[in-house]
């Protein structure tokens, strides 16, 4: 009698126990992106956390194509097992709903939700040469100088493309945009003089080292940077300037097991706080996010709205 009572708790009780991580082969964790500086230093991180707390391999794929969709289709068209997550960034998830007329999948209702890991602190330069030294004499000198100034971006409807749009929304200005094939050849222009500023990471910059031939007008984020608290944020010279989160974060396909979802929840977070990994962070200007699925699931909401009416007011048609 002990025996079966014993053997029917097990049975009860290892169905919900196997719902909380992934079982049998690898973890699959698709980065939609070529391999790059920022997104992948996150990605690996985390799954190579993931793969000692789960006790199983958690291996990241790259896989390119389409502006990031097309590995974020293959994520929400796999089972809902945890066997394939995917790591991506707001423009295939939030930005891609408005730039693109036939994208391949709901946003919202083909993706669980599981963390928003970090928001990358971006910020606005120039060249050195261009005579100001602030947000609000670049304001002055580009209102007196309507349509001559330009700004280069990693590309058409990317988010850097997007806030130098919202920049020019809230400060009043007209300055155009001159889209690249990523942000080292914008920044590459800049130093260079061909390009008066440019909307990038602040990691990117920071990389060039002092006497580099640019200059850090601000942070586009509502805070200062706490490792270069001396860089103002643009709110503070652009009060209407407040932009979208553009963060890095973590999904499964719909109808991901809550158990599961909450403890990959709870494990990337763990990862995100460790000192050592948090310094990784900082190093590379990568800022903390974490918190719920709940948390996240509103981010993206929330962007959807927000960025849209950027794209709207800036005329921009979906391709």
């Amino acid at each position: 009698m002990i025996a079966v009572l014993l053997a029917l708790a097990m049975a009860l009780t290892a169905p919900a126990s196997a719902q909380t991580a992934p079982s049998g082969k690898p973890i699959t964790m698709v980065v939609p992106f070529p391999p790059g500086p920022s997104l992948d230093l996150v990605a690996r991180l985390t799954s190579a956390k993931l793969a000692d707390t789960l006790g199983q391999p958690v291996v990241v794929e790259n896989r390119t194509g389409a502006n990031g969709t097309l590995g974020a289709n293959a994520v929400a068209r796999a089972a809902p097992d945890g066997h394939m997550l995917l790591f991506t960034t707001a423009s295939t998830q939030v930005t891609a709903v408005h730039l693109m007329k036939s994208l391949p999948y709901d946003p919202v209702k083909d993706f669980t939700p599981i963390v928003a890991a970090v928001e990358p602190v971006t910020c606005l330069i120039v060249n050195s040469a261009l005579p100001v030294r602030s947000v609000g004499e670049l304001v002055a000198y580009a209102k007196a100088r309507p349509g001559a100034l330009s700004y280069g971006s990693s590309g058409v409807g990317s988010v850097f493309h997007l806030v130098g749009e919202l920049f020019n929304q809230t400060a009043g200005v007209s300055i155009n945009h001159v889209p690249y094939r990523g942000v080292a050849p914008a920044l590459q222009d800049v130093v260079a003089g061909h390009i008066p500023m440019a909307f990038l990471s602040i990691s990117n910059a920071l990389a060039l080292g002092d006497n580099a031939g640019i200059r850090i007008l601000a942070v586009l984020e509502p805070q200062r940077f706490a490792r270069r608290p001396d860089i103002p944020s643009m709110s503070e010279a652009v009060p209407a300037f407040v932009k979208p989160s553009s963060w890095f974060g973590v999904f499964g396909p719909a109808g991901l097991p809550a158990p599961m979802v909450a403890r990959l929840n709870g494990e990337i977070n763990k990862t995100l706080a460790a000192a050592d990994v948090k310094a990784k962070l900082d190093e590379n200007g990568l800022s903390v996010i974490g918190g719920s699925p709940e948390d996240f699931r509103a981010l993206i909401v929330d962007g959807i709205s927000r960025y849209g009416a950027i794209i709207r007011a800036a005329g921009l048609k979906p391709e």
